[in-house]
């Protein structure tokens, strides 16, 4: 077992050594990340920028932009009148929101006013959308000048001040604002709203499986180019150099994942010290059952390329039915099918232990299966191991 260790520390000082491999295992996963956040990452549904010519200046046109500028995923851009042509002119954009001059004048003496679009076309989609939002921030406006308006009619001739008749006004509809009757939520179907919970423990198994994997064409290729055979002329027993390669791939799996790991705890604060720990010994049973299946790999393969096309193909097909880049919901025939997949197991029981909280006894099943594939495969892989072709 001494010797097993020493071909297991030099081939994790090999891959700390190797610039290649490192960029794979780590870059690439950190890469990937990115950007499925970069682009599902946001909970806003619709982005866009409102662009908007005030000609007034006034208290309520100054009350309309802000509330614009609060909407989710509307910002503002204050433009002339002169800019705001010219832009039109030359379709830099499709609507612009005027605000005319004695526009606050007007609702302050109890009259009405009116904004205006002006746009190119129908407005194109964003324009449209960015129409019915201003509609809907005018529309509440509106509620609140007609709500004071017939509270200054209910209570004319009883003394009461106009300003108290405001104060007590825009109490009530703050408090509406803050509880209103009807309310409107939001439930997810098909997904999770966290995109770290959801994608992260995905593409670290992934990149862990991908990278042990691959494993197997170096194993293939040192077997026909004669370096297990040599490696056998020393004390070292065929038992001992599968232990070694087992453990080697092992390590490597557990510290590239360490990494990656370590740096979400650094940068998303997604961990406490228990969960990460937990998260460390999915991943160790996790690896351990992938580096079993890759050394089943190395040893069936008769090429380099056999080796490799095996990996890929195994690892997409686990990745996939895994349930890595979307949810798969239970009564479909892919989640009966991803059943068979590891990947599935350990995308569960990190999901878990991140999102949930949950314990190591709340994910007995996804370790018990990951830990059960990890002894049937080293069994079987060393059944199957040959240090020399057609030999032992």
């Amino acid at each position: 077992m001494k010797r097993a260790l020493y071909i297991t520390l030099n081939e994790v000082r090999l891959y700390l050594q190797d610039k290649g491999d490192l960029a794979f295992s780590l870059l690439l996963p950190i890469v990937t990340f990115a950007l499925i956040y970069g682009a599902f990452g946001g909970r806003t549904l619709f982005e866009a920028t409102a662009r908007v010519v005030d000609e007034d200046g006034g208290a309520y046109a100054t009350a309309l932009v802000q509330r614009l500028d609060a909407a989710d995923g509307i910002s503002i851009e204050t433009l002339t009148s002169s800019q705001a042509e010219d832009k039109l002119d030359r379709s830099d954009v499709l609507l612009v929101l005027y605000i005319p001059a004695g526009f606050s004048e007007s609702l302050l003496s109890g009259g009405k006013s009116q904004l205006v679009f002006k746009q190119r076309g129908n407005g194109g989609q964003e324009g449209q959308i960015l129409a019915s939002i201003v509609r809907g921030v005018a529309e509440d406006m509106n509620q609140e000048f007609q709500v004071r308006a017939d509270v200054a009619q209910n209570v004319e001739g009883k003394g009461v001040p106009e300003e108290r008749i405001g104060v007590a006004v825009e109490k009530y509809l703050e408090e509406e604002r803050q509880q209103p009757f009807v309310g409107v939520a939001e439930e997810l179907v098909g997904g999770s709203a966290d995109v770290i919970n959801q994608y992260l423990p995905g593409i670290v198994t992934m990149y862990v499986l991908f990278a042990l994997s691959l494993s197997a064409r170096v194993i293939v290729e040192e077997r026909r180019k004669g370096t297990l055979e040599r490696l056998l002329t020393t004390r070292l027993s065929t038992g001992e150099l599968f232990f070694g390669k087992f453990l080697a791939a092992v390590a490597r799996g557990f510290v590239q994942t360490l990494i990656l790991l370590g740096l979400s705890y650094a940068v998303f604060q997604m961990f406490t010290p228990l969960t990460f720990l937990e998260s460390l010994l999915i991943i160790l049973i996790f690896t351990a059952a992938c580096s079993a299946l890759g050394l089943i790999v190395a040893s069936i393969a008769r090429s380099e390329d056999a080796a490799n096309w095996i990996g890929v193909v195994f690892t997409m097909f686990m990745v996939m039915l895994g349930g890595t880049f979307f949810q798969v919901t239970e009564d479909s025939i892919l989640h009966t099918m991803g059943r068979v997949s590891i990947n599935t197991y350990a995308n569960d029981a990190l999901r878990k232990v991140i999102a949930e909280g949950a314990s190591l006894g709340d994910i007995t099943i996804p370790l018990v299966v990951l830990g059960g594939v990890a002894v049937v495969g080293l069994i079987i892989s060393r059944l199957v191991f040959r240090a020399v072709p057609g030999g032992k």
